[in-house]
């Protein structure tokens, strides 16, 4: 077996013991490489196995392929005919992730009801201004929050905003299973109320075609003009222009984003220049403990596919998630 490690964003690199480990999962007989993007070509013929991405190119100079193990939890780059057609197997971090991207989710739904970013950019100026910052400020315990996409960023949220005194509902595209936060997860036809009846919206679904442009001019017409919008998975779950005159409609309250339509945001976007909107440069997939976990992954995975058990994270290419 061969096996390609290909460092990235989330996973920058490979250290000496994290080789050892997956040298000895692979089996005595395997041949580990760690390479680049740029040069992972060049040692494709003979890979069965990759870490890392896979974009068309070195797809196409790997016909052996059996797996490949993406290094982030969305995979909508893998998502190109050639490979999503194929019958190379491909695992993610999905189940992973949610514990750090609900941190962030939180952090800047705090900035918005606590008014920081205002404060903050006040200084000392900011004790003239005690009367108008508290007028706005915003308590979470007692609202609802509502989440799309029930899976492990779903879940993790719904953790925090019970830890917060929020109420919760969820939705999801699959029947999965209710949690002790939300006792009934709602199918999709749900969508329409769940806007209509939250204070906080989280989406914390995948970029799939189903989901793509899912928050347009009808959403937000749904959505409470006191409500607040967090969005830390996809930014193409959003319509921007429909989000810019949402915003300026005053039909939703604020906008917390860590992910936007377009990446990065263009200067001249509207949305930088809203006092109600905070955002974060798609940084909410960080954490100390995010490669690691992935690469245990792997090695539990190199595990299973030489005992032919089911592989951990797998996708179904298909559906996109």
């Amino acid at each position: 077996m061969k096996v390609i490690l290909i460092p990235g964003l989330t996973l920058p690199r490979f250290s000496d013991d994290d080789v050892a480990r997956i040298r000895a999962a692979a089996g005595p007989d395997a041949e580990v490489v760690v390479t680049t993007q740029e040069e992972a070509g060049k040692h494709a013929a003979n890979a069965d196995v990759i870490l890392g991405g896979v974009p068309l190119a070195l797809f196409q100079a790997a016909p052996k392929l059996r797996w490949v193990q993406a290094t982030s939890s969305g995979v909508d780059a893998f998502l190109y005919p050639e490979f999503r057609d194929s019958a190379v197997v491909l695992t993610s971090e999905k189940g992973l992730v949610g514990e750090h991207l609900a941190d962030h989710g939180f952090g800047i739904l705090l900035q918005l009801t606590r008014q920081l970013p205002r404060t903050l950019k006040m200084g000392p100026d900011s004790w003239n201004h005690r009367p108008a910052l508290r007028r706005d400020m915003i308590e979470l315990s007692g609202l609802t929050m509502g989440i799309v996409g029930f899976g492990g960023t779903g879940r993790a949220m719904a953790r925090r905003a019970q830890a917060f005194g929020m109420h919760c509902q969820a939705m999801d595209r699959d029947p999965v299973a209710p949690s002790p936060e939300v006792a009934q997860v709602q199918p999709p036809a749900f969508f329409h109320t769940l806007l209509e009846t939250s204070d906080v919206v989280a989406i914390c679904c995948p970029l799939t075609p189903e989901t793509h442009d899912m928050f347009n001019d009808e959403a937000f017409n749904h959505m409470k003009p006191s409500a607040f919008l967090v969005s830390v998975t996809r930014g193409e779950v959003v319509v921007e222009d429909a989000l810019v005159r949402a915003m300026q409609g005053k039909k939703i309250r604020g906008a917390a984003l860590d992910v936007a339509p377009r990446e990065p945001l263009p200067p001249d976007s509207a949305l930088w220049d809203m006092d109600n909107v905070v955002m974060t440069p798609h940084t909410a997939g960080a954490s100390q403990y995010r490669a690691g976990r992935n690469i245990d992954r792997f090695i539990r995975n190199l595990g299973h596919l030489q005992r032919n058990e089911p592989l951990e994270g797998i996708i179904n290419k298909q559906l996109g998630y």
